[in-house]
């Protein structure tokens, strides 16, 4: 099942306009603190908003989770609040993922691997980076699938495939498969900030959380869901864009509005930081 935004979802001003790719190698001096966020609305989208927070179940898209540590549970929790149906998988070697699921995500479902490629409309990968290598990519043919992995070393250890290689890791995933329509997002924020954080629309101190991606279709979809997460969702335009939001990077780790985010990830605000 190939997912599209729909006319409703392209009209929503929370998500707003897609950034030009911000200047490769650049690192930003720290996590400024955020300025007071202002919600993005305007009269011509209640409607369209509204539209979009009554969808029934059944329109939402099933969520696969790859995945069962902090960040994924803590995004299952939120996705089964906000109404998706879940299905998690874990690592082949992970045990008494039945039990851990139940305490930790009540409402996700526990899959095998290939399940969740056949079922789920969106595949999260959160496993951490230096396991990417044992996620089963040829299995996610056609399915939109977020990259929500760092590379850190002193987790991962140095991988020199990466260290030496000019893309983005996420493009390093991506290569893995690709029919894969892998967007970037989820990864710039800590586990324990997903729930702190979620706030519901309109909040002016809602954060944003960008979305990068080959796909435009795709990147549409993983807005709609960032936004029913409880947060605002900034198109960051093509995969290569995320290498703002890697460790060491502008936008890795900062609160900020969706304004705020936008800014950020353009060529002028890097020239001026």
């Amino acid at each position: 099942m190939r997912l599209h935004a729909s006319a409703c979802t392209r009209r929503n001003p929370r998500e707003i306009e897609t950034i030009p790719p911000p200047p490769r190698g650049h690192l930003h001096p720290g996590n400024a603190r955020a300025a007071p966020r202002v919600p993005l609305h305007d009269d011509a989208s209640i409607e369209c908003a509204d539209e979009w927070e009554n969808r029934s179940v059944t329109d939402r898209p099933v969520i696969g989770i790859y995945g069962a540590g902090k960040v994924g549970t803590a995004l299952a929790r939120l996705l089964v609040a906000s109404g998706h149906r879940v299905l998690i998988s874990g690592s082949p070697r992970q045990t008494a993922l039945d039990l851990l699921v139940r305490v930790v995500a009540p409402g996700a479902e526990v899959t095998s691997p290939d399940a969740l490629a056949s079922t789920a409309d969106v595949i999260v990968v959160a496993v951490p980076f230096g396991k990417a290598g044992t996620v089963p990519w040829p299995a996610f043919d056609g399915r939109i699938v977020v990259d929500a992995m760092n590379y850190w070393p002193p987790v991962d250890g140095n991988i020199a495939e990466v260290d030496d290689d000019p893309r983005t890791t996420s493009e390093i995933n991506a290569a893995r498969n690709p029919r894969a329509r892998v967007v970037k997002s989820l990864n710039h924020l800590g586990y324990h900030e997903m729930e702190d954080d979620s706030m519901v629309a309109g909040s002016p101190l809602r954060r944003a959380l960008a979305v990068v991606g080959d796909d435009p279709d795709a990147r549409a979809v993983v807005a709609e869901i960032i936004d029913d997460i409880g947060f605002d969702p900034v198109d960051g335009g093509e995969l290569g864009h995320g290498l703002a939001l890697e460790p060491g990077h502008p936008a890795f780790g900062r609160e900020l509005s969706a304004a705020e985010l936008a800014a950020l990830l353009t060529p002028a605000a890097h020239l001026a930081a």
